[in-house]
């Protein structure tokens, strides 16, 4: 059904890949996001909370830097221990901080000088502005819906992003004490698609602003397209929510081949929320972003 959508989507939908690491572990972990382009200018949306990563990146990394800086004034220092306590405090960095965090925009452009974001004040999403480049990578651009009051319940619509990242061209430098992106390793994640009928839409500061659909959007997918089966994109997805379905079961008994166990389950309802067509198309006109309808 969605074969020649998906497709046609993916040729303007890129992942962003993060590496990060935590002050208690040398061990660099893994994450990723989805933006995708509205225009063959290099312009590009996402999600709110995605953008505010990227923008928070330089300042985990610069204040990690200043850290490392007052950790090696200590190292002739008797009272090391003690000390470093104390810088740790002033840092606020405890075992589970991320102190260092890395971002790559794949397959976008030949290079970028950097990037300008806008933030949407009341919806998670942002509008970002790629500069520097001389090549573009991707091909074509989204197609928004002209009509959002065509959007109604029933409606069978997918999402395509990249959660479950594969990549591993990244490693930790001891000499350095950071982390590298490497030419080695897999250097890309699939894409993946995730499809589901509107089952409501969701109102927030009294207009609609969000598409609720009957299947979780995963982790990876945030700011990635919302499309029906001719690749028009409908809104983006931002988040998933959890509702409670009320059939929990306690110390519940069921047959496991020749004897039975008891089991303990509270079941949700996982469902994707998405940002409706309409607020983007009028984020877009209000920061002067060419964009076309199908």
């Amino acid at each position: 059904m969605f074969v020649r959508a998906i497709e046609d989507v993916g040729r303007f939908t890129r992942p962003i890949h993060t590496i990060m690491r935590s002050y208690a572990s040398n061990k660099v972990w893994p994450g990723a996001a989805t933006l995708f382009f509205v225009n063959d200018e290099g312009i590009a949306i996402t999600c709110r909370h995605v953008a505010e990563q990227l923008l928070n990146a330089d300042k985990i990394n610069q204040q990690y830097l200043l850290f490392t800086q007052a950790r090696f004034r200590l190292k002739r220092d008797e009272f090391y221990d003690n000390h470093l306590k104390e810088v740790e405090f002033q840092f606020n960095f405890q075992k589970e901080s991320t102190i260092q965090m890395k971002n790559s925009f794949i397959g976008c452009f030949d290079k970028i000088t950097g990037f300008d974001c806008q933030i949407h004040t009341l919806y998670d999403l942002a509008l970002i502005r790629f500069k520097g480049f001389n090549q573009i990578f991707y091909q074509n651009h989204a197609r928004f819906l002209s009509d959002g009051q065509d959007i109604k319940p029933g409606k069978t619509l997918c999402r395509l992003g990249f959660p479950f990242p594969e990549f591993t061209n990244f490693s930790y430098n001891y000499q350095t004490d950071d982390m590298e992106w490497t030419k080695e390793g897999n250097h890309r994640s699939p894409s993946f698609p995730i499809d589901g009928i509107v089952t409501r839409l969701i109102a927030q500061h009294n207009k609609i602003a969000g598409i609720e659909m009957s299947t979780p959007g995963l982790r990876g997918q945030s700011g990635g397209p919302l499309f029906d089966t001719d690749g028009v994109v409908y809104g983006m997805q931002s988040s998933t929510k959890h509702l409670h379905l009320g059939f929990d079961l306690e110390n519940y008994e069921i047959p496991n081949g020749p004897v039975s166990k008891k089991v303990t389950n509270t079941p949700f309802l996982h469902v994707g929320q998405c940002i409706h067509v309409d607020i983007i198309k009028d984020f877009l006109r209000e920061h002067g972003v060419k964009y076309y309808e199908a």
